[in-house]
C-alpha cells in the first residue's frame, strides 16, 4: 500500500511516499481502508521535529497523521463493535503513532466511531482530533452548563469552530475571536458575539467569563487571565502554562491548565450523535488529494486555515 512515511524531521521535503505493506489488525484492532484524513496542527508540529516526535522518533517507519475516515476492510479476532463494510471514523491512538497518511491503517476499535449516514466521509474525518479536543474540554473538563459566559480563541480555526457549536449546544452563552473577515463566519456557527483580536483592548475589557478555551498559547494566555471571572476556568490546549502564568491564575482564583486530547471511542460515540442530529457541522475549507499532501501541510502552515483541511484518497 502508499503510505508517506518521516524519515527525519524538518520541512515538508521529509514526507516521503512509499510502498510498505498493507497492516494486519491485532484482535482488538480492525483494518480500515482509508477515504478521508484530517490535517492538524500537531501534525505540521510533528513533522517539524516538535509535536509528539518526541514519542515517536525511534518508530520506524514512522508516520505521522491520526484523523481518518473509511470502510472497516477486516476485523480482529476480539472486535466486537464492527463488522466489514461498516463506515467508521476516528483520531486512532493519539498521542501515539497514529500511521493515518496511509491507504489503509489498523485502529483499535475504541478509538473509533460509526460514520452517521448524513455525514460525509470528509466531514468525519474533519470532526475527529478538533472535535474530540472541544467536547473533552468542554464536556469533561470544564463542564460547562447552561447560562454560563465562555470565550473561545480563534474561533474560525479547527478546535474553535466545533467548540463554539457544542457550547451553545450546551447552553452557554458565547463569544469567539477571529479577525474581521472571519467574523460573519464565527456569527454563523452560533457565536453570540465577536472580537476581533487585532482591535481589541484586552487591558480596558468590559467582558467577563466562567471558562476560557485558549487554542493559541503564547501571550495570549495572560491576557485571558484578565477576563476570566475568579472561579472560573481557562484551558490553554496548544502550549502548557508556564509556571508565572499558572501562579497568576490562581492568584486570581482561576483554575488555569493544559489539556492534551485523548483517543476515545466513547466520546466519538457521542459526536457521531451530534453529528447526525445536526448540532454539529465540521467546516472542510479545502480539500486535496493524497499526492498533494506537501501542500496541504503548507496550507495548514499559515495558521490561517478556516475549518479543516481534508485529504482524501
Amino acid at each position: 500500500m502508499r503510505a508517506i512515511i518521516l524519515n527525519e524531521p524538518g520541512e515538508v521535503n521529509q514526507l516521503h511516499y512509499t510502498e510498505i505493506p498493507q497492516p494486519e489488525p491485532l484482535e482488538n484492532e480492525v483494518l480500515i481502508k482509508v477515504k478521508a484524513i484530517s490535517i492538524n496542527p500537531v501534525d505540521v508540529k510533528t513533522r517539524a521535529g516538535k509535536g509528539v516526535y518526541g514519542r515517536l522518533k525511534e518508530e520506524s517507519p514512522l508516520i505521522i497523521g491520526w484523523d481518518i475516515s473509511g470502510v472497516v476492510e477486516k476485523t480482529g479476532s476480539k472486535v466486537t463493535q464492527f463488522k466489514k463494510g461498516d463506515a467508521v471514523f476516528g483520531m486512532v491512538n493519539f498521542p501515539g503513532h497514529g500511521k493515518a497518511y496511509a491507504e489503509y491503517v489498523a485502529a483499535p476499535e475504541t478509538h473509533l466511531a460509526l460514520k452517521p449516514a448524513n455525514v460525509s466521509f470528509e466531514e468525519a474525518a474533519a470532526a475527529t482530533l478538533v472535535a474530540l479536543t472541544a467536547y473533552q474540554a468542554l464536556v469533561h473538563h470544564a463542564k460547562v452548563q447552561a447560562g454560563q459566559n465562555i470565550l473561545v480563541h480563534a474561533a474560525s480555526g479547527g478546535v474553535g469552530h466545533i467548540a463554539i457549536q457544542i457550547a451553545k449546544y450546551l447552553g452557554a452563552a458565547v463569544t469567539g475571536t477571529s479577525s474581521l473577515k472571519n467574523k460573519e463566519f464565527v456569527l454563523g456557527l452560533g457565536a453570540d458575539k465577536h472580537i476581533d483580536y487585532n482591535t481589541y483592548d484586552w487591558n480596558s475589557h468590559q467582558d467577563s467569563f466562567d471558562f476560557i478555551l485558549d487554542t493559541i498559547g503564547g501571550d495570549n494566555i495572560d491576557k485571558s487571565i484578565e477576563v476570566t471571572k475568579k472561579g472560573g476556568t481557562l484551558i490553554s490546549i496548544p502550549t502548557g502554562l508556564n509556571e508565572k502564568v499558572a501562579k497568576k491564575a490562581k492568584m486570581k482564583g482561576i483554575e488555569g491548565y493544559f489539556i492534551l486530547v485523548q483517543s476515545n471511542g466513547e466520546d466519538m460515540k457521542a459526536i457521531a450523535n451530534l453529528l447526525e442530529k445536526g448540532i454539529i457541522k465540521p467546516f472542510v475549507s479545502e480539500t486535496f488529494p493524497f499526492d498533494k499532501m506537501k501542500e496541504a501541510h503548507l496550507q495548514q502552515e499559515t495558521g490561517r486555515t478556516k475549518g479543516k483541511i481534508i485529504i482524501t484518497l
